[in-house]
């Protein structure tokens, strides 16, 4: 009998060692259900409680929590991580910051040659991982560019499959989401945009939308503000550069702008005010996009010849090699050397008007090209008679030099075609309602 109930004794510990958890489960079970136990608390309120107190008791069947038991134990748990690419960088190093021990995926990684070249030696590539719980590679990936304007991106994919891993390049279309953001200017417009985590494309294209109205160059003061709303361009989920402007908003001396990109149908898009009138004007304000004036038009002291001289254009002190860009729409009357203008430039606008562009060191277009505001013609240097690097700039009426101040004047009235009206009136008012809501970012920074 002894003998009997230490065999007995000996089997009911090795079931106990090896179900430990069925058999917790198997006690627990009898104690909620079928032990009819009761269970007491204390109290520790103040005063008693007014509602009657019920005890309501349900029996749990062991055989469900041992199922629930039997799926935990056979589940695999997988792990992922995400890291950003180092330049100096080896397969062992990146898997290792990746909590992934794994030497076969190591050495595929060193042998593939597409997976060497897009993850090692480029510094700031996202790289995502997927691990089992035994700290193996499954899979990883990681996106990219070709080109930053590229409406695409690549995207490389490393998979365990039975016989090894394997490695494919695949390609795949961006997807654009909104962001917003907003910013008090302090003391140049860049910081302000920097201090919000604005790209520079961004901030590039709020000065082209607004440049007709806002003198950049000069015109900012403290506590200017603007609120913008962008797309991101994604892959994956994972931001791979800034699209276009959707919306924005411009206080600047008291006064506030706003535009909104509207493309109708069978045309080309814009930027047009939230009355439905187009914000392109036929002339921009200034032929660089961020400079400073160095002398005005009319009479003034000649820094070369040294006496008194009618200044016939306005000059913009800028490093060789900025870019030069045509106000607006036009035809290449000149591009060659003249004088003691030096590399100089002529375009010929409608109504009789023309500009020049004079002291360059690079010349981007030839006589009789047609040239579209904004586009670049050529770059600032120091050519002709200059004592250093800058653009020098002429507006003219039948061949007469006007102050180039009264370009603000000339101003296109494009506004939206009375069949797309509808649209735009729907899409403005979604906008006005986010670009509210931008306002907020940095309403809300500021307290």
């Amino acid at each position: 009998m002894k003998q009997k109930l230490i065999s007995t004794g000996l089997a009911l510990a090795d079931l106990i060692h090896r179900h430990p958890k069925r058999i917790t489960a198997v006690i627990a079970a009898f104690l909620l259900g079928g032990g009819g136990g009761a269970f007491a608390v204390a109290s520790l309120a103040p005063t008693a409680p007014t509602e009657p107190v019920r005890l309501v008791s349900e029996a749990v069947e062991p055989s469900s929590l041992l199922a629930q038991i039997d799926a935990l134990e056979e589940y695999a748990f997988k792990l992922y991580r995400t890291e950003v690419t180092r330049a100096p960088e080896t397969p062992e190093s990146l898997l290792k910051r990746m909590g992934v021990a794994d030497p076969a995926a190591a050495a595929f990684l060193r042998r593939d040659e597409t997976s060497r070249q897009v993850l090692f030696g480029r510094a700031g590539r996202t790289v995502t991982v997927e691990a089992s719980a035994e700290q193996a590679l499954l899979s990883l990936r990681t996106q990219w560019l070709e080109k930053s304007t590229d409406e695409q991106f690549k995207r490389l994919v490393v998979e365990k499959t039975a016989t090894g891993f394997t490695a494919r390049v695949e390609t795949a279309p961006l997807v654009a989401s909104q962001r917003l953001a907003s910013g008090i200017i302090e003391s140049t417009l860049f910081a302000a945009t920097d201090e919000a985590r604005v790209p520079d494309s961004v901030t590039k294209q709020l000065t082209e939308m607004f440049d007709s109205d806002v003198d950049f160059h000069r015109g900012l003061r403290k506590g200017d503000r603007f609120s913008i709303v962008y797309e991101t361009l994604q892959a994956d989920g994972e931001p791979m550069r800034a699209g276009r402007i959707l919306s924005a908003e411009f206080a600047n001396r008291g006064k506030t702008l706003q535009a909104m990109w509207f493309q109708e149908p069978g045309a080309k898009g814009g930027y047009y005010a939230f009355d439905g009138q187009s914000l392109r004007k036929a002339y921009l304000l200034a032929p660089l996009e961020f400079s400073r004036m160095s002398s005005g038009f009319g009479m003034r002291n000649h820094p070369v010849l040294g006496y008194q001289r009618e200044h016939k254009g306005v000059d913009y002190a800028a490093p060789t090699g900025t870019a030069v860009r045509t106000i607006g729409d036009g035809v290449v009357e000149f591009a060659g050397v003249q004088n003691g203008y030096g590399n100089v430039i002529y375009v010929k606008h409608r109504n009789k008007s023309a500009t020049v562009y004079a002291h360059l060191s690079r010349i981007s277009v030839k006589t009789g090209d047609n040239v579209m505001q904004g586009e670049t013609i050529g770059a600032v240097g120091m050519t002709g008679i200059a004592t250093g690097p800058h653009l020098h700039f002429e507006y003219r009426i039948n061949n007469e030099p006007q102050d180039p101040s009264i370009l603000a004047e000339q101003r296109e009235n494009v506004p939206v075609s009375p069949g797309s009206k509808a649209a735009f009136a729907k899409l403005a008012a979604g906008m006005k309602l986010q670009l509210a809501a931008a306002g907020q970012i940095s309403s809300a920074s500021a307290q």
